[in-house]
């Protein structure tokens, strides 16, 4: 299976059927911010607990994207979608029926394996479809789905949870992944001659500190955006002080803002390389360190809302560079990359939650997000250095020896 083997049509349905199953994981992992009040009256907890129903998802994904891509090594990319999408359709049905607060923990828990390894072998899939030249733009084409996670699925499964109950949600998405697995045994074919690497081989080639750098500014310098959204809602009720219906239309405009800083980041990618990565985080830090002071109007905070989003732009940039660095262990290291963004998916509503309790307010979500912005920026010039050293070392010996 290669893009010189398959029409135009066949990509793109292919690239269809994988951003699908971006959008129902996107909305089961994001709609739980904006249900926050729903869930914590219903489960009789308060919204700092229904914080941490968030934190168990993430630490889901760093457990199952590392394990099961490990595991998966040995299968063809084909059949583990498959799989891990079934998977996610169990765990989405098992919060959806769970009785009490404890059962909805471990649901999200089980939910969040798969996703990682989910979106890393996608992003594999679809980067092999396109010339090299193209990969970033095809890698942010199936995250698309993700982005309109926040644009479409998010602010409908607020709206859902206000109108009807929470739980609907969650079977809507457990029936978008049953649907997804179907579309993807009927477009994407098998590839007999699909290498395969060992789960030791990957395991070995793993350990690169270019691994290790991007990972760690997708898990420190993407946390920031999380803060703010995952108390975007009692933002809005308790600073702005709107009516709930506000809810829904200020998670699409998070949405807006993500799925256009999705694209931007393929396209930034594709030109400027790594690069990309450190002016997103320098724009991402200096957007957050402003956003408090927009919480006090409604229509200033719609626009801060959608810059801080934009920061979604990282997503297809630090996947792309992934690929670029982890040669010999791509499948773990793809899978990694989204276990990494679900650390920050952690990281920032739990730092978030310790400046909210200890009384900075609602609003201190955006000096907690700028803070982590800078730390990955840093992170991003240590690893600039690294790959510098690296070109010069590699120049020197070709001088050396020619």
């Amino acid at each position: 299976m290669t893009s010189a083997s398959l029409t135009r049509l066949q990509v793109l349905l292919i690239e269809f059927a994988l951003a699908l199953g971006g959008f129902a994981i996107g909305t089961g992992e994001f709609a739980i911010m904006g249900l926050m009040p729903n869930v914590s009256q219903d489960l009789g907890v308060t919204e700092p607990q229904v914080g941490h129903l968030i934190s168990t998802y993430a630490l889901g994904v760093v457990v199952g994207a590392p394990v099961l891509a490990i595991i998966g090594a040995r299968f063809f990319r084909r059949q583990l979608l498959i799989w891990l999408m079934a998977f996610y359709a169990v765990g989405n049905l098992a919060t959806a029926m769970a009785d009490d607060y404890t059962g909805v923990m471990i649901a999200r828990f089980v939910a969040g394996l798969p996703h990682g390894a989910y979106f890393g072998i996608a992003s594999l899939v679809a980067a092999s479809l396109v010339p090299v030249h193209q990969r970033a733009k095809a890698v942010a084409r199936v995250m698309m789905g993700l982005t309109l996670a926040l644009l479409l699925g998010n602010p409908l499964a607020a709206w859902l949870g206000q109108s009807l109950d929470w739980r609907y949600v969650y079977a809507f998405v457990g029936l978008i992944a049953v649907v997804t697995l179907t579309m993807v045994i009927s477009v994407l074919p098998p590839d007999p001659d699909e290498k395969r690497q060992g789960s030791f081989s990957e395991i070995r080639s793993f350990n690169k500190t270019g691994i290790w750098f991007a990972l760690a500014i997708g898990a420190i310098g993407f946390s920031g955006m999380f803060a703010v959204l995952s108390y975007l809602a009692p933002t809005l009720l308790e600073v702005t002080e709107v009516a709930p219906y506000w809810i829904p239309i200020g998670l699409a405009v998070f949405g807006l803002g993500g799925f256009i800083g999705n694209l931007l980041g393929g396209w930034l990618f594709d030109r400027m390389g790594f690069r990309a990565v450190g002016m997103i985080l320098l724009l991402s830090a200096c957007i957050l360190l402003v956003f408090p002071s927009t919480t006090g109007s409604l229509p200033v905070l719609m626009a801060a809302c959608f810059l801080v989003a934009m920061m979604g732009a990282l997503g297809p940039a630090l996947q792309t560079h992934l690929m670029d660095v982890a040669h010999g262990a791509q499948t773990l290291a793809a899978a990694s990359h989204h276990a990494a963004f679900n650390v920050a998916n952690a990281l920032g509503p739990w730092l978030a939650g310790i400046a909210i309790t200890a009384g900075y307010g609602w609003s201190s979500t955006g000096y907690v997000g700028a803070t982590t912005a800078v730390i990955g920026l840093v992170i991003f010039l240590a690893a600039w250095r690294h790959n510098e050293k690296g070109l010069r070392n590699a120049e020197a010996y070709q001088a050396s020896v020619s």
